[in-house]
């Protein structure tokens, strides 16, 4: 899941659909990017299990999928909770 997200355009367009649903257009708008670039990345986005979407007449609106970062927030707490304790030294 990690290198899907690292890309900066990836976790640009992840930023803005924490806020709202947003189609192609709006998202070429925010991002300043071609619409075969950010559907180039709203595949992989969605092939990751990252996204959901909906029709609606000639545009589809995409949405991040409740829930499909929750395992990659567990994984990072734990490590992050792993940082701040005092690691035990293994004997040589």
């Amino acid at each position: 899941m990690l290198p899907v997200i690292a890309d900066p355009m990836r976790w640009q367009i992840l930023t803005l659909l924490a806020g709202e649903q947003l189609c192609t257009t709006h998202l070429q708008d925010l991002l300043g990017a071609k619409q075969a670039l950010v559907s180039h990345h709203l595949k992989t986005l969605r092939e990751a299990g990252l996204l959901d979407t909906e029709p609606c007449g000639r545009f589809t609106y995409y949405r991040l999928r409740p829930g499909a970062l929750d395992g990659l927030a567990a994984a990072t707490g734990e490590l992050a909770a792993a940082s701040r304790a005092q690691p035990s030294r293994r004997a040589c």
